[in-house]
């Protein structure tokens, strides 16, 4: 038997089982439960990619800036904070514009489109970046560069969701922060050990522009992407929706309308929708937890060389390899949380963790170097293992008619803030110095692990198509 009829067989007993179950008479096996095939990979592998660009998109900035604003003769003493301020924070103002208007998009003209577009923009403005010759020039091609990562990160979102059982829903959307991870370390080794010690003044345009390369690799790959059954079902093309369930899953699966109803056809969507009753509550929790997790993650780490030098951890220590390399392992381990704890539990012990580590980092004196290399890896590696949710959470919350527009509208929440939070922090850090922006950080994730107690639902076991109800 080859691999087609055993996964076939497989389909046609889980129907059988799953018919009898739910006293179906036509014994079809449901999107929400259909057995992980190579089309779940292939999509998963094409949003993990994306993920790997953006990680590394994003990363390259920090060993960039320096030589960068080092070479702008124009750049006076006393602005250059303003500049790493503006350059550090502007792909994160693009991704909040980018994930609203495209998150807006992707619900009324589809998912397909939205991912390819996304990164059109990505691949030319990361190639683009190697001919900066001004703090400006180089500060709107980032905000271009995000423009297309925020339009990106609404629609990967949702299509994987979507196309996703929910026994394997957690973990593949929970691998998108291993793999932005990885894509964010990677760029940071190469900061390192290339730009950071190459006698060739312009290393940094190479950095810069080499993120340009996995995405035009990514923007081949995503041509030919179907669009989301459930966005076609819900459009009332009932027709299409069921040739593409049946095209890459096969006659015995079916999209399960039952739940959905006739309430949810061509409801209106759109950020208005957001705040209805039924959502607010979800809205307001989602924006704010994404927000509170990474402001932390972006101040810190778009400044780590030059916030681990004020702290004495750079010279000798390696503490900087030590770090990315717990970044990887928090995320892997992340994974596994996410497949073993309920939702809630994660995600606000995680904030009780990582306020905790951050509030000892900044009372630690510069002497107790060895405790604070350890407050600094416990922060970490439990931020990176509770960023698996952001993958997570936002697209399990909002119901299909608005599942676009509600993860872009959270994600540009989040970036909108952590874009403030990096332009403060080296401010803050001159003005107020270290231990109290740290302080200040801490108590950020203090706030998120209150609106978690409050608003967080439980979305682990959830049908997709009861979003609108957890």
């Amino acid at each position: 038997m080859g691999s087609g009829d055993g996964q076939a067989a497989t389909v046609e007993g889980l129907a059988g089982y799953l018919g009898k179950r739910q006293g179906s008479s036509e014994g079809k096996v449901l999107l929400d439960d259909v057995p992980l095939n190579f089309f779940h990979c292939k999509i998963a592998g094409l949003t993990f990619g994306a993920h790997l660009t953006e990680g590394f998109a994003i990363g390259t900035i920090a060993y960039a800036l320096k030589p960068f604003l080092d070479q702008m003769i124009g750049v006076h003493a006393e602005h250059r904070a303003l500049w790493e301020g503006l350059i550090g924070c502007s792909t994160l103002m693009g991704i909040f514009l980018g994930s609203l208007l495209f998150g807006w998009l992707s619900d009324r003209v589809g998912r397909q489109k939205i991912f390819l577009l996304s990164f059109v923009i990505i691949t030319v403005t990361a190639f683009a970046q190697f001919y900066a010759q001004t703090p400006l020039a180089l500060c709107l091609l980032r905000v271009l560069l995000g423009v297309g990562m925020g339009g990106d990160f609404a629609v990967g979102h949702a299509i994987l969701a979507e196309f996703s059982p929910r026994k394997h829903r957690g973990m593949l959307l929970g691998s998108f922060s291993v793999i932005w991870t990885i894509g964010y370390v990677v760029a940071d080794l190469l900061g390192i050990h290339y730009v950071q010690h190459s006698p060739d003044p312009e290393a940094w345009r190479w950095l810069l522009a080499s993120a340009g390369v996995p995405a035009l690799a990514v923007l081949i790959l995503r041509m030919g992407t179907p669009e989301s059954p459930r966005w076609l079902f819900n459009k009332g093309r009932e027709a299409e929706a069921d040739a593409v369930v049946k095209k890459y899953f096969g006659h015995k699966v079916a999209l399960d309308t039952s739940v959905q109803g006739d309430e949810h056809r061509n409801v209106p969507g759109g950020f208005a929708r957001l705040f209805h009753r039924d959502l607010i509550k979800r809205t307001l929790f989602n924006c704010v937890f994404f927000v509170c997790l990474v402001i932390p993650y972006f101040a810190i780490y778009t400044f780590l060389p030059d916030i681990l030098k004020l702290i004495k951890l750079s010279d000798g220590s390696n503490a900087d390899l030590l770090l990315n390399g717990l970044l990887i392992v928090g995320a892997i381990v992340g994974i596994w949380l996410t497949i073993k704890l309920p939702r809630r539990v994660f995600l606000i012990a995680s904030f009780a963790v990582t306020a905790a580590a951050l509030a000892m980092l900044s009372l630690l004196p510069d002497s107790a170097s060895v405790a604070m290399v350890a407050a600094f890896a416990l922060f970490t590696a439990a931020l990176s293992a509770v960023s698996n949710l952001v993958g997570v959470y936002p697209p399990e919350c909002f119901p299909t008619e608005v599942r676009a527009c509600g993860v872009g509208f959270a994600i540009a929440c989040s970036r909108l803030g952590s874009a403030i939070g990096v332009f403060l922090l080296p401010i803050g850090i001159k003005t107020f110095g270290l231990q109290m922006s740290m302080m200040a950080l801490a108590a950020v994730l203090l706030i998120g692990m209150v609106v978690s107690l409050a608003w967080a639902p439980e979305t682990r076991n959830l049908c997709l198509n009861d979003a609108a109800k957890a």
